[in-house]
């Protein structure tokens, strides 16, 4: 038998990632048939944690055929100009293809990346290192000694991976990054043997 406050935890996680409104049969069916009843009032208790107040953003309404959690009208002004700042910090193409080839082909030279991307990645590089999503890890011993970039420990949180060990497949990987350009990146046009994931001891290391 389910825990009650599990019940409600779980109730509580559906509607908050659920995107239109969840009908109250489509969220018993989680549980198994024994535990309707239960779930009928562990939704109950739900409800009334989330009823309408003055003093919360958010709150819980029934409303076309089902229950959502929504935030108050009258926040809508701090909402937008939440969006905006947000909208203003958001990487570039270029920024999460880079990201992308970083991860999978790491460490790795910013000639690297460039032969591959075709362009420079000078300043890619920089908007990410500004934004601790990677970071250098040493020089590689070719002539010009150009630096070495890894994914740092906010990619992992970004991400919410526990190491590098969790990265998904590459198209997985690029479907998250916003699906890159839509018609196929240097990472899928490039050889196969380029996009290796890193060794287990590396991620093991990249994490800690």
């Amino acid at each position: 038998m389910t825990d009650r406050m599990e019940l409600e935890a779980a109730l509580e996680a559906v509607l908050f990632v659920a995107s239109e409104p969840v009908p109250r049969d489509r969220l018993f069916e989680l549980f198994p048939e024994r535990e309707r009843q239960a779930a009928t009032e562990a939704l109950a208790t739900v409800l009334s944690r989330w009823a309408e107040s003055a003093t919360r953003g958010v709150y819980a309404e029934e409303v076309a055929g089902g229950i959502r959690l929504v935030t108050r009208p009258h926040l809508h002004g701090y909402l937008k100009r939440f969006f905006e700042v947000s909208g203003r910090t958001r990487l570039s193409m270029a920024a999460l293809e880079t990201l992308a080839i970083i991860a999978y082909r790491q460490p790795i030279t910013a000639p690297e990346i460039q032969e591959l991307r075709g362009v420079s990645a000078a300043g890619v590089l920089k908007t990410l290192l500004e934004r601790r999503l990677i970071r250098i890890v040493g020089r590689k011993r070719v002539v010009g000694k150009p630096f070495l970039y890894r994914t740092s420990r906010d990619f992992l949180m970004h991400f919410g991976l526990e190491s590098l060990e969790d990265l998904p497949p590459l198209e997985e990987f690029e479907a998250a990054l916003g699906g890159l350009d839509g018609t196929g990146s240097a990472l899928s046009t490039a050889e196969p043997e380029m996009l290796e994931g890193p060794e287990p001891k590396r991620a093991e290391t990249e994490a800690s």
